[in-house]
């Protein structure tokens, strides 16, 4: 497989297969596609991960393109303004992303729900909390809201993040779920009641906005009813 991304804010990822190669993706992210790609839909394994996918912020069913008879040209949209990441994840290095950022994949990546530390904190936390965990064998491609921003954290670093700001990080970093400390602070400091502790060792990306933060700005433009 080979690919490229393609322009931004809203890019595409244009990939190039084999005959008889294969990509899977989350249903409703193709965009343009040669005559020969075929396609096929399934829930992706048993009936409890396409329940897992739903809890990631994915659609229950997914759908396999596959090249018949020569090569062929497949593109996947993202659904927000901002990049779309080519990882590699291998037996060594499994990822965790926000969920909602698998976009696509080649077959041999595996998607799981993972969840950050504390239930209890997590369950207040938002979009945090839930997280979309790859393993496996080849490259996925993910989406980043707004602009991409990296680090790479040695052992016993940490950053304090808001809980929609973390896009993705090595499966090495530890996440939790960290109080926001005093009661003016969560009542008047418009941040929430959590924020999610990372730390290292492991490279951690960041993004400069997220589709609940622009939801949020936009409801008091929003008409309301009656």
């Amino acid at each position: 497989m080979q690919y490229q991304v393609i322009g931004e804010p809203t890019p595409v990822v244009q990939c190039t297969l084999a005959t008889g190669e294969s990509m899977k993706t989350e249903s409703g992210s193709m965009v343009w596609m040669s005559p020969n790609m075929d396609m096929s839909t399934n829930a992706g394994g048993s009936v409890g991960k396409a329940l897992s996918r739903m809890l990631m912020g994915e659609k229950m069913f997914q759908n396999v393109y596959t090249a018949q008879g020569g090569q062929g040209m497949i593109a996947f949209g993202s659904s927000f303004l901002g990049s779309i990441r080519a990882v590699q994840i291998d037996p060594n290095r499994p990822i965790v992303c926000q969920k909602r950022a698998f976009l696509a994949s080649e077959m041999g990546v595996e998607i799981s729900v993972f969840f950050q530390k504390r239930f209890g904190a997590g369950f207040f936390g938002g979009e945090g909390f839930i997280m979309q965990r790859l393993t496996g064998n080849g490259t996925a491609f993910l989406e980043i809201d707004g602009y991409a921003v990296e680090y790479d954290l040695v052992p016993g670093q940490t950053l304090i993040v808001d809980t929609g700001a973390l896009a993705m990080c090595d499966a090495t970093c530890t996440i939790d779920v960290q109080s926001i400390k005093g009661v003016g602070n969560v009542l008047f400091g418009g941040e929430g009641f959590f924020n999610t502790k990372i730390t290292g060792p492991g490279r951690v990306t960041l993004q400069t906005t997220s589709v609940r933060s622009f939801a949020q700005q936009l409801l008091p433009y929003l008409p309301s009813k009656g």
